[in-house]
């Protein structure tokens, strides 16, 4: 996978809102690379080509190379800029990065044995409360997602941001600020109404009370 992490670009001279119109028309999408104390650059990109890079989860959470007129920059994908209703993208924002500086980046979290909980198993409903969270920490340690084990989460519990597993190096930006903001990442709750033994019983109850009436 490998090339989903290599991006195409090109400088641009021209700005400005009626610039970016006229990219898109032609199928390009304008960018921006900025950071590590160097001035910003106006990019432009194949907008098909970032498609298929977006189509990757892995893309979110990893230091790519950012080919700017031949000459690679190692680059985050801090933001993308999306029409809300069609498969189109309007902007993206590349964050330079340096091997000893940190960064601040989303990553997913994979859930595991989710279907085979303790609580799955008694019939109990998972909600996921945050499918990512923010983290900081070196380029090198940046993880492309984080697990999260659920084998042992019964009914009526939650698993926190305090009681995720973390990577050596890794820290939750949340649990950096001050006060209590150690947020439910999951939880599973009793299932709502009766099952089927209930209808079952219900049922049965039914039938008693129409014999009892004859």
């Amino acid at each position: 996978m490998s090339d989903v992490f290599e991006f195409l670009a090109e400088t641009r001279t021209e700005s400005g809102s009626g610039a970016a119109r006229r990219l898109r028309r032609q199928h390009k999408i304008p960018a921006i690379l900025y950071g590590g104390n160097q001035s910003p650059v106006n990019l432009t990109l194949d907008h098909n080509d970032v498609l298929k890079h977006l189509d990757h989860e892995a893309v979110y959470s990893h230091i790519l190379d950012l080919k700017v007129d031949g000459k690679t920059e190692k680059a985050i994908l801090k933001d993308v800029q999306r029409h809300p209703a069609k498969r189109k993208v309007f902007h993206l924002d590349f964050l330079r990065v340096s091997a000893n500086e940190k960064i601040r980046v989303h990553v997913p979290l994979h859930f595991l044995n989710e279907e085979t909980s303790v609580g799955a198993k008694k019939g109990g409903v998972t909600t996921h409360n945050l499918v990512d969270i923010e983290i900081a920490c070196l380029p090198g340690a940046l993880p492309e997602y984080i697990e999260v084990d659920l084998a042992d989460l019964d009914v009526g519990e939650s698993v926190h941001l305090t009681d995720i597993q973390l990577p050596e190096g890794v820290e939750i930006i949340t649990l950096l600020q001050e006060g209590d903001h150690d947020l439910s990442v999951v939880s599973i709750a009793a299932a709502k109404g009766g099952g089927d033994d209930d209808e079952e019983a219900a049922s049965e109850e039914g039938s008693d009370d129409e014999a009892e009436a004859e």
